[in-house]
């Protein structure tokens, strides 16, 4: 059931643009596996072997951890509305960290220049194997809207209070791995 392809085409593209929400998976050698929720909208497919997302202020930061120690990350998306399927992005990532000139660079292209309160950086996936998979124990839901949580947060915290948060949780990972946020 499984089927393997080197890219996205127009027909894979089309179904992750249908998705609400994607999961992105991440770990080292020594450490937890991490798997975290996303919206898509903040996702971009930016070409056939590439997505970045813009990635927001969390509890934690461990896909950045694991993207400066390892490297590895997939992203996978489930339709949970329509017909099913399951598809992941196998590759490499790397951070680009908001004090970055790609950062800016990326926010202006892909972004229209706009910068969510309490975005922390972009997620660049190089991907060199597309998987998709039937998806049929995937239960079907509905979309009722993105949760208004994250920006009430950030709106509550201003940015001197979203800086001191990411100093305190998101420095290091669970693990005790850098991150890199606040490198130089």
């Amino acid at each position: 059931m499984a089927k393997q392809f080197s890219s996205i085409d127009d027909r894979l593209r089309d179904f992750i643009a249908r998705q609400h929400i994607f999961f992105t998976a991440s770990a080292t050698s020594e450490s937890r596996v991490n798997v975290s929720p996303r919206e898509t909208l903040c996702l971009r497919i930016i070409s056939p072997n590439t997505a970045i997302y813009l990635d927001r202020t969390g509890s934690g930061n461990e896909t950045s951890a694991h993207m400066k120690a390892d490297g590895r990350l997939t992203i996978m998306f489930c339709a949970v509305e329509g017909p099913p399927m399951i598809l992941r992005l196998y590759g490499r990532g790397r951070i680009i960290h908001r004090s970055a000139p790609e950062y800016r660079e990326l926010l202006h292209e892909h972004y229209a220049g706009e910068e969510p309160l309490g975005a922390r950086q972009i997620v660049w996936l190089d991907f060199d194997l597309v998987q998709t998979s039937c998806g049929f124990g995937v239960p079907l839901f509905s979309y009722e809207g993105e949760r208004p949580s994250l920006d009430q947060w950030a709106k509550a915290k201003g940015p001197e209070g979203i800086e001191e948060y990411r100093r305190e949780k998101n420095s290091f990972s669970m693990d005790g791995l850098p991150t890199g946020m606040f490198d130089g």
